[in-house]
């Protein structure tokens, strides 16, 4: 339901001052300010002395009418919502109308007033949708630039990119209720274009993701802090009771696919983002275009978990879909980067699953023993990125 900017300021410019009466009484009445004029002329100088909201404007009035105001105001302030108002039988001024920039209109006889009240709501709601949007490309653009200042000190200084990369990450051995994290990041060179995160939400849940930006160095690191930035912003949201974006994996990953995409870094990324569930011990997931998918580890049997999607960030608006699995008691959950298939020893990707099924299984779901089989720990010059993240449920 339309929320009624009931503080908003009108001006309604119509010579027919019984209307004028009507319209005031009742938009007073439900809280609005009316400003009024007879003519387009008194009007114009109501609207430079007061700046309104919104104008709404009768098309056929004495001395200027409402085209002449429309062209005027479509002049000076083009994003300042303007509805007209025409006889029945005017169409083709209302046509000239929208076609300078009228935003709605409305025919003669108004019979019903709440029908005015809508249509100034409904524009007065479009406007300001356009002004946060303009604000929100704002901070966008200052956030960019504060970001690709970053990358340059991050290209210029590599020991200190990577103590910010690294402060980024979660801290080790953190606990969720009856829940474990591990993680490993061993990047390929000095900064990597993986990352991995999971933090609490709220009291019976909490989040995580792993994360393999494209190409590797400080421009694709430099992504993972935009990355975290934009989980931070949706987090933040949630905590504000703005919304509830980050309990809903799908969508959290088509926001994070337009906000990499609008940042034109010529960059995309592939993630698991997932959401547990303390109470009801489920996991919630969704992938964009991640290999390989989550390995579920239950009864000493490994699997992978189902789902698929496009990579993040390629295009603007791209949609997801959120899978559920239930997490039982000793039952762990490995992640990994794609650089996982470049160092295990089989050719083809199907005996590279097997192997990796069979290693989650023999090694229990540990993280120390992959990088003791691998030798990750003081393994250089990788092939690529190769990030591990771990999840047990102890309880």
């Amino acid at each position: 339901m339309m929320q009624l900017p009931l503080t908003a300021r009108i001006l309604f410019i119509d010579d027919d001052a019984a209307l004028r009466k009507e319209v005031k009484e009742y938009f007073e009445d439900s809280g609005f300010t009316l400003l009024e004029a007879e003519n387009g002329q008194e009007g114009l100088a109501v609207f430079h002395a007061e700046n309104p909201d919104i104008v709404v404007t009768d098309l056929q009035m004495p001395v200027l009418g409402g085209l002449a105001v429309l062209q005027t105001l479509a002049k000076e302030f083009p994003e300042k919502p303007v509805l007209v108002i025409s006889e029945a039988g005017g169409l083709d001024d209302v046509i000239q109308a929208l076609r300078i920039g009228a935003w709605d209109y409305l025919t003669k006889p108004i019979i019903q007033i709440p029908v005015l009240e809508h249509a100034v709501c409904r524009a007065l709601e479009r406007s300001r949708l356009i002004e946060e949007n303009k604000i929100y490309r704002r901070e966008l653009e200052l956030a960019n630039q504060a970001l690709k200042k970053s990358l340059d000190i991050l290209e210029q200084d590599q020991e200190a990119g990577r103590s910010v990369q690294m402060r980024l990450l979660p801290e080790q051995g953190t606990v969720f209720g009856a829940y474990h994290f591990s993680h490993n990041v061993a990047p390929s060179l000095y900064l990597s274009g993986d990352f991995v995160d999971y933090f609490k939400i709220n009291d019976n849940q909490f989040g995580f993701y792993i994360a393999d930006v494209s190409g590797h160095g400080a421009s694709s690191a430099f992504v993972t802090v935009l990355l975290k930035s934009a989980m931070s912003q949706i987090l933040g949201r949630y905590q504000a009771r703005q919304d509830d974006l980050i309990l809903q994996p799908d969508k959290v990953l088509s926001s994070v696919s337009a906000e990499i995409h609008s940042a034109k870094l010529g960059k995309y990324l592939t993630m698991i983002y997932g959401v547990v569930d303390l109470a009801k011990n489920e996991f919630t997931y969704s992938i964009g275009g991640h290999y390989p998918n989550p390995i579920l580890l239950e009864n000493g049997k490994a699997r992978f978990l189902e789902g698929k999607g496009f990579p993040v960030g390629i295009m603007k608006t791209a949609t997801y879909q959120s899978h559920m699995v239930p997490i039982g008691k000793d039952a762990r959950l490995l992640m990994f980067s794609d650089g996982i298939a470049e160092i295990l020893p089989e050719k083809d990707m199907e005996a590279k699953d097997k192997l990796l099924l069979s290693m989650v299984t023999e090694g229990n779901g540990s993280i120390e023993y992959f990088i003791d089989k691998l030798g990750l720990q003081n393994k250089k010059g990788l092939p690529d990125d190769v990030t591990i993240l771990a999840l047990w449920h102890t309880a």
